[in-house]
């Protein structure tokens, strides 16, 4: 991907006013012929299935509390459910750049809905053992880890380059959007029935999920291999030849080496006031559950907000990277914010702004991944992107959370903002850094796409 100028950061242009697929006079550019109804029946089949999943999460884990009062048995809960998906994100993103990436989400998402259903019928004939919803999580986070790097490097595939940053911002929303709609759902459920039937509605949901992306139209991923000398057919490199070419393109890539650092970085130091937030309501406002229930609004309502933003914006901003670095600066000071609060509702607003710069930090950062990344790159990129995502902020709380025990709480936001403004500073600082993301901060010039071949 060339640069698009030389100038660094220079001001966005204005922003449009719709988010509608079907009104939004900038998308009709003839790029890819039928993008808006692939997009919508995609996102709608995510959504479905993204309920299920979250419906599961929160159940299995007030359920585990109930019934065990354990905080061993939540933290090996966290850990089966979070740890494989790390791992098998190395191996996903090799596959992601090696097989149809359609198959292998609707592969990963029967699984999951497969593994689920047992233990849905295990538990109806009384076997309840906590082994069963450990093996459980363990299998549904394998597959997540298959299943997460086929979906990012998927959407460039059905999306125009100039609608990425809209889209993410549009997913973005969604996945805020069930933040605040899964709880509420699955205690209603759960307080109705039992676990066993929110296990229920994860499978139905799974299948609408594999249902609608069986109706879209994703384009067959040509890989640009080497030919083999006499000028006979390209030949697919080795598995872990794959791996070691994706390590190598990051290392040696600095807009993407660059673009991961800000983001793992940022994931990181917000972890912790995501996590510490709660602690330091109990502490200092109280511990009555709405509060602690209004904390968690409010920080989900800002991503939400930032994701609508990025959908109504999307499309005019010119400078990812500096909207990128005032969100990531803006978030820093919000978490200092957060510390140095005495007020609560001061404190619950400056949560809604991190909620919300972190999600106009981390949509443009995915857009940009998409859009500059090669197509037959993307799933090993994504692949260690989904470890970053599933590692940090847990990382964040091994480091940040014993120190929660030692010292105040408003001490440890402070740090965590600081650290987060002097890091944004210390890359600006770096020219080979500036360089890089001086190179990915316009959009790519628009080309039409001709017609390719599609998988089925």
């Amino acid at each position: 991907m060339s640069a698009h100028g030389t100038d660094e950061f220079p001001d966005p242009a204005p922003s449009p006013t719709t988010v509608d697929l079907d009104t939004d006079p900038d998308t009709d550019t003839g790029e890819m012929p039928g993008w808006k109804r692939n997009v919508a029946i995609f996102l709608t089949g995510q959504t479905v299935s993204l309920l299920g999943s979250m419906l599961v999460q929160f159940a299995v884990m007030w359920h585990l509390t109930i019934v065990t009062q354990s905080g061993s048995v939540l933290m090996l809960s966290i850990v089966f459910g979070m740890l494989p998906q790390a791992f098998m994100s190395i191996f996903g993103g090799v596959w992601a750049d090696r097989h149809s990436r359609k198959l292998l989400i609707i592969g990963a998402d029967s699984a999951i809905a497969t593994i689920t259903l047992a233990l849905a019928l295990l538990m109806l004939s009384g076997v309840d053992d906590l082994w069963l919803i450990y093996v459980a999580l363990a299998v549904r986070s394998t597959f997540a880890g298959i299943q997460t790097p086929a979906v990012n490097a998927m959407v460039p595939q059905i999306v125009p380059a100039s609608q990425l940053i809209r889209i993410n911002g549009i997913n973005q929303s969604i996945q805020s959007g069930m933040m605040l709609l899964a709880p509420v759902v699955a205690a209603a459920i759960y307080a109705s029935f039992d676990i066993v039937a929110v296990f229920f509605v994860d499978v139905v949901t799974a299948v609408l999920g594999i249902g609608m992306l069986l109706l879209v139209t994703v384009p067959r991923l040509v890989r640009h291999d080497a030919a083999t000398p006499g000028g006979a057919a390209p030949e697919k490199p080795s598995y872990f030849g794959d791996l070691a070419a994706g390590v190598r393109y990051i290392r040696g890539h600095g807009a993407v080496k660059w673009l991961m650092t800000v983001f793992a970085t940022t994931m990181v130091l917000i972890g912790a006031p995501s996590y510490l937030t709660p602690l330091m309501v109990t502490r200092t406002f109280g511990d009555e559950v709405w509060k602690l229930t209004t904390n968690e609004v409010f920080w989900a309502a800002g991503m939400l907000a930032g994701g609508l933003a990025m959908a109504v914006v999307g499309t005019r901003v010119t400078n990812r990277v500096a909207l990128i670095v005032g969100s990531t600066l803006a978030a820093g000071v919000f978490t200092v914010g957060l510390g140095l609060s005495g007020n609560m509702w001061v404190f619950f607003v400056l949560g809604l702004g991190v909620g919300t710069t972190f999600t106009l930090m981390s949509a443009p950062s995915m857009a940009i991944l998409q859009e500059t990344v090669e197509p037959e790159m993307q799933g090993r990129v994504f692949g260690f992107v989904g470890i970053v995502m599933t590692v940090a902020m847990p990382l964040s709380m091994v480091v940040f959370g014993p120190l929660a025990d030692r010292y105040s709480v408003q001490v440890l936001l402070v740090v965590a903002g600081a650290l987060l403004v002097a890091f944004v500073a210390a890359v600006l600082a770096a020219p080979s850094a500036r360089r890089s993301l001086a190179a990915i901060a316009r959009p790519a010039p628009t080309e039409p796409v001709s017609d390719a071949p599609v998988d089925a």
